[in-house]
Parts: C-alpha cells; structure tokens; sequence
C-alpha cells in the first residue's frame, strides 16, 4: 500500500500521485478539476481541511483511497 499523509497539499498528492485526483473527483471535490484550481487553492488545501470544507468525513475519505491502494497517515 502506498503511504501518503493527509497534511500534505493536494498539489503535492497529486504531483506525487497522478491517480489521486481521480479519487478525490469521487469523493466530491469536484472543483480539483477546474484550470487552475490544483495549481493555486491546491498548493495551501490538505486532505483534512477539504474534508472540513465539504462535510467530508475523514473516516470516509480514508476508506476510499484504503480501496484504491493508498494509506493515510496523519502526520
């Protein structure tokens, strides 16, 4: 399983691992996709404070990249 941890920047998770942001369509954070929105709001939002900001659990969140291969460690 590939370890990733929940404080990073959904920039970096996704400059590390491509196929994250297809999880992260999944999930609801739908705006990932917009031009530019990775590169700017990407860079300063983690995992966790999505999951604030869209009424995600963490709990939820975690499962669904548990099923794809991804474990989160929160550092």
């Amino acid at each position: 399983m590939k370890q990733i941890k929940a404080s990073d920047s959904i920039y970096k998770l996704a400059t590390d691992h491509p196929e994250i942001v297809h999880i992260m369509v999944e999930l609801g954070f739908k705006d990932i996709t917009l031009p530019g929105m990775l590169q700017t709001v990407g860079r300063i939002m983690t995992l966790e404070k999505g999951s604030k900001v869209k009424r995600i659990p963490m709990s939820h969140i975690r499962e669904c990249f548990r099923q794809r291969g991804f474990e989160l460690n929160e550092e």
